[in-house]
């Protein structure tokens, strides 16, 4: 990263750019914080709909988004306790707070409970009153991840898994900060018919988790076939803390019918924020058995234009907008003719000079 985005990425430029597009996009400025009165359970009855982390996607920018579309909290990328130990400046880039977020879930990864016993102190200590969770992924089903012993894949250790959580939960405690809460994200198998979920969470309750993220696939499924909500269900029964049900919430109707199947306590939304921050605050209008607000083309454009400037503002390599002009695009006119112009976008500028260009066609 270059300094002059360094020197952004801790300004208040996302602030402004937010201050200034957030309302022609449909979104929210300022933003809402999570709340933090009450339980956590009583939280998420308050506010069940949240930005899931997902690893290159969830950068500053894009939480940003998802906190100003109404996401309840929003989570950093996947990040690596023994990038942590071995002091990797990268790792850090995934954990640091934008100075417009007002708070951050942490999702910590690896297999090694003295790299969690370093790496905690050390996340609390950068984050400060800004750390708002921190969360041990137990999901991902990537080899990169598992063959270390990450991921999913300690789902077939569940005495590690145990010790990682009581770990994070001493190391809070130590920090003196013991309202802040230690989750654990799960699939519920590793291999298609091995189903793990209900004692695999209770284990992970026992150890200290203050609530468990169940993604209704086995690891070995990666993100095929359908997310099983009758299996997360099944672990919203065997455990006493809250769960978060994830998994195929690819639209806001689908989300808050995901909250009914699953008697869950909250929801993630992952892929289907792609393009569509609204998804959240749409979500909550379902729940409550309203129409989801409808997201016309201008609005469309507006958060596309929002989310290019946000990634400036964020010091963020703008060659995400790639992926984002392929989201935002979707349902236009002539949508593959202008993703593929996109592709062809190199600075900031062009990626705003196309939106323009569109949004004069559709006038």
């Amino acid at each position: 990263m270059h300094e002059a985005q360094r020197r952004a990425a801790v300004s208040d430029a996302a602030g402004l750019v937010l201050a200034e597009g957030a309302s022609a996009a449909g979104l929210s400025w300022p933003l809402s914080g999570w709340p933090h009165e009450g339980s956590l359970g009583e939280r998420l009855m308050r506010a069940p709909f949240l930005m899931a982390p997902m690893a290159g996607v969830t950068d500053a920018a894009y939480r940003l988004m998802a906190r100003a579309g109404g996401a309840a909290l929003a989570y950093s990328e996947m990040v690596s306790v023994a990038g942590i130990h071995y002091k990797s400046e990268r790792t850090w880039e995934l954990v640091d707070p934008n100075p417009a977020e007002p708070e951050l879930a942490v999702q910590l990864f690896g297999s090694d409970v003295e790299h969690f016993r370093e790496a905690v102190p050390l996340v609390v200590g950068r984050l400060g009153k800004k750390l708002a969770l921190i969360d041990v992924n137990m999901a991902c089903p990537v080899p990169k991840v598992t063959k270390s012993g990450a991921g999913s894949a300690l789902l077939d250790d569940p005495e590690l898994a145990g010790d990682i959580i009581r770990v994070v939960r001493e190391e809070l405690d130590a920090c003196g900060r013991t309202s802040l809460l230690v989750t654990a994200k799960i699939r519920i198998g590793r291999r298609t018919g091995e189903v793990v979920g209900p004692e695999f969470a209770r284990r992970m309750e026992a150890a200290g988790a203050s609530a468990v993220a169940v993604h209704g696939r086995f690891a070995s499924q990666m993100y095929r076939g359908e997310s099983n909500a009758l299996e997360v269900r099944r672990v919203v029964e065997s455990v006493k803390v809250p769960v978060i049900a994830s998994g195929d919430a690819l639209s806001p109707e689908r989300a808050a019918a995901l909250m009914a199947e699953t008697g869950a306590s909250g929801c993630f939304v992952a892929r289907g924020s792609y393009g569509n921050p609204w998804i959240f605050g749409n979500a909550e209008l379902c729940l409550s058995g309203k129409a989801p607000r409808p997201v016309e083309a201008g609005m469309r454009l507006a958060a596309f234009r929002l989310h290019v400037r946000l990634l400036e503002a964020t010091g963020a390599h703008i060659a995400r907008a790639r992926s984002l002009a392929g989201w935002y695009l979707r349902g236009v006119p002539e949508a593959a003719a202008w993703r593929e112009r996109a592709m062809h976008c190199v600075t900031p500028g062009d990626y705003l000079a196309l939106a323009d260009e569109l949004e004069a066609t559709l006038a």
